[in-house]
């Protein structure tokens, strides 16, 4: 053993994990890359870019508004990585400016021209001609002028309040009497195009022209100041704290609760001011005092700010610009052919593993739930929501069921960040309908994906069962790579109806049949499982492990995985985001293995395999490996007992953790490479298909 590996292997504990901050930043780095890359259809380019910016935002009104807390409590608690609060704040801020920049380099230098060249321009005020500064001047007269409230600063005027995210101009103006310099807000109106079309629309050929709003509002100042001279304008952008602090007491009714907190969310404080390059140092000057930010928050922006908008340009009907639209298959097991069949008759023959979006959720999950709604059979329908659609046919279902007069138990996770308001709306059109609405569980958010449907068949009651990774929400069922089991085996079923009995009672149960449930069981059964993985290596038996995660953090699941690679066992991890373990040091995970596919569909399912001394297990479930995850929700993982399940589960996560796939892997001092190969999720498309067909 060299010394430098001697010395890893001896290193403090802080040396054994990554931070999790910068392993994020890094994650939304490999989104901004695929925006980087020149052999993806333009308006993909287009949709990264966006996909970027808005991550960043939800980064900052969650992550750095949490560490911010904390510090200003005076909490002195390091991160696992051994960094003080400060120390990562830093690190962050540094990262993140470089990060804007080249998020701003790409779509200026690179994307913009491209997208001139194929006829999308972005054009500013000055390059209209006179026709379409006219026709815009009466848009502007029509349609803006009346949203718009100057709002003055000074002695009589306090620093008006600045909403999250929202895009503003800070005005400058002089009175041309006394020459007294004046300071004036501007908000920009979030409830009107951000991308004004120049011309009255498409043209036949796809073009198409834009101006920005706030370049509009900025050509007619001297309208909003009548009198005064108006000296210049700069845009800014504020974000705040956006992490809801729940207060939960069992005395209180939950739902009010939160509503009050929802109340208090947009008058949370600032955590990161964006600028427009140039900006006078004079107006940044008030902008950091009266919105009581560092200068260390100020982030400057060459070029539009919130480019999280550019999905108006991805909307345009440009086709030839972007992937090869797909239709997701139906499950050859669920395909009605001829003889039509229902979802309870195909799943007394054996279990069906889907994998979405290759595979229909319309014609599988959907269906499963709406057959049961429909069904004079079915006496109970029993389900799980965390997030769903605005126009979910899954809720509309579950109402028909209520109103048909069946017993419909419905656990609406009302604390599901940013779809609170949704959540609360869907779970009071349930109650209407009859349903039984449980709003979850004091101090934990119920994440798992889970339904079960009771049915009476020949004076027998039998129970379908439906477990999964992603939520019951048909639009990201076609953008998230998920899967999830239909089955009807009597040991899911009877563990779903314990599961439910502690979700809406007071049941206390801990231990299931064929499931691990957060926030008792989950951790603490695959660690388990981990070591008998390493007692198998060291039994000289056949091992290993595979992880497909969307984050890895937990410190105790980490040191385990550790464990089992210095006892010899082969891991393999699959993380699309976060991942605080550190592959490949010497002495301490050499043979753990780390990659990230970050690509058309956002892969999002958490499959875990163990070879078991050659009797493989697997698991599927809702679970992250994260304390959040592992502590302070209930996540199910389910045991994958049908041997067709399993195979197919293999059949799908092998190819991606073979060499020649295009991804990025993970070295040992923190740097992801990519590597370039074949498109894992392209043979997956293709592969799904021809089986379907």
């Amino acid at each position: 053993m060299t010394s430098e590996s001697a010395t890893r292997t001896n290193a403090q504990p802080t040396d054994r994990y990554l931070n999790r901050e910068l392993s994020w930043l890094d994650f939304n780095s490999r989104v901004l890359e695929l925006a980087e890359d020149d052999t993806l259809p333009l308006l993909e380019r287009v949709k990264y870019l966006a996909i970027f910016a808005s991550n960043l935002d939800e980064f900052y009104m969650v992550r750095i508004a949490g560490l911010k807390r904390r510090q200003s409590t005076g909490l002195t608690v390091r991160s696992p990585d051994g960094l003080t609060i400060r120390e990562q704040l830093e690190r962050v801020t540094a990262r993140t400016q470089e990060l804007v920049q080249r998020h701003s380099d790409v779509f200026n230098k690179d994307v913009l021209p491209r997208l001139e060249e194929t006829g999308i321009r972005i054009v500013r005020w000055g390059d209209l001609g006179d026709e379409s500064a006219l026709r815009l001047r009466e848009y502007f007269r029509d349609q803006v002028f009346p949203v718009l409230t100057p709002l003055a600063v000074d002695p009589a005027h306090p620093f008006p309040y600045i909403s999250g995210l929202s895009l503003n101009l800070a005005v400058s103006v002089r009175d041309p009497e006394t020459g007294a310099p004046r300071f004036a807000r501007l908000k920009v109106p979030n409830n009107v195009p951000r991308f004004v079309q120049v011309g009255p629309g498409q043209d036949a050929d796809g073009s198409a022209t834009f101006l920005p709003l706030e370049d509009l509002i900025a050509a007619h100042l001297p309208q909003l100041f009548p009198g005064l001279e108006v000296i210049d304008h700069h845009i800014f952008r504020v974000t705040r704290n956006a992490d809801l602090e729940v207060e939960e007491d069992r005395d209180e009714d939950l739902l009010q609760a939160l509503e009050r907190e929802l109340a208090r969310r947009r008058f949370g404080p600032a955590v990161r001011l964006e600028v427009a390059e140039p900006m006078d140092p004079r107006i940044l000057e008030v902008l950091v005092s009266e919105l009581e930010v560092s200068p260390d928050d100020v982030v400057h922006v060459p070029g539009l700010l919130d480019l999280a908008s550019l999905w108006a340009l991805y909307d345009l009907d440009r086709p030839e610009l972007k992937d090869e639209p797909f239709v997701p298959a139906t499950h050859p097991r669920l395909s009605e052919g001829e003889t039509p069949k229902s979802v309870f008759a195909t799943l007394r023959e054996g279990d069906v593993l889907l994998h979405h979006p290759y595979h229909s959720f319309a014609t599988s999950v959907q269906r499963f739930i709406e057959q049961a709604a429909a069904d004079p059979n079915v006496l109970a329908i029993k389900q799980t929501l965390y997030r769903t659609s605005g126009d979910s046919p899954i809720v509309n279902a579950l109402i028909e069921a209520a109103q048909a007069g069946k017993q419909v138990v419905v656990l609406v996770e009302i604390k599901a960040r940013f779809d609170e308001e949704a959540n609360i709306s869907w779970a009071r059109s349930l109650e209407r309908a009859g349903c039984h609405v449980v709003y979850g569980l004091v101090g934990l958010k119920t994440h798992c994906k889970t339904a079960l449907v009771v049915r009476r068949e020949q004076g027998v009651i039998r129970r379908y069962c439906h477990i999964g990774t992603g939520n019951y929400n048909p639009k990201t069922a076609r953008i998230y790579e998920d899967v999830g089991i239909l089955t009807a085996d009597p040991r899911v079923g009877a563990d779903l109806t314990d599961l439910f009995n502690t979700l809406t009672g007071y049941s206390r149960q801990t231990n299931y049949r064929t499931l691990m449930v957060a926030p008792h069981g989950i951790r603490n059964g695959l660690i388990e499982k981990i070591r008998r993985e390493a007692r198998n290596a060291a039994d000289g038996r056949p091992s290993g492990i595979r992880i497909k995660v969307n984050s890895l953090v937990d410190e105790k699941i980490i040191d385990a995985l550790y464990e089992a690679s210095q006892a010899g066992v082969p891991v393999e991890l699959f993380v699309r985001g976060i991942c605080a373990l550190r592959p490949g040091v010497p002495g301490l995970s050499e043979s753990i293995r780390v990659r990230s596919i970050v690509g058309r569909f956002l892969e999002h399912s958490r499959v875990i395999s163990f070879l078991n001394g050659g009797e493989a297990e697997w698991w599927i479930g809702s679970a992250d490996l994260m304390h959040r995850n592992l502590d302070r929700r209930v996540e199910v993982l389910l045991r994958v007992c049908d041997e067709a399940a399993r195979t197919q589960l293999h059949e799908t996560l092998a190819p991606a953790l073979e060499p020649g796939v295009r991804c990025w892997e993970l070295r040992s001092d923190g740097r992801w490479e990519r590597q370039e190969g074949r498109d894992y999720q392209a043979e997956l498309l293709h592969r799904i298909h021809e089986l379907a067909s």
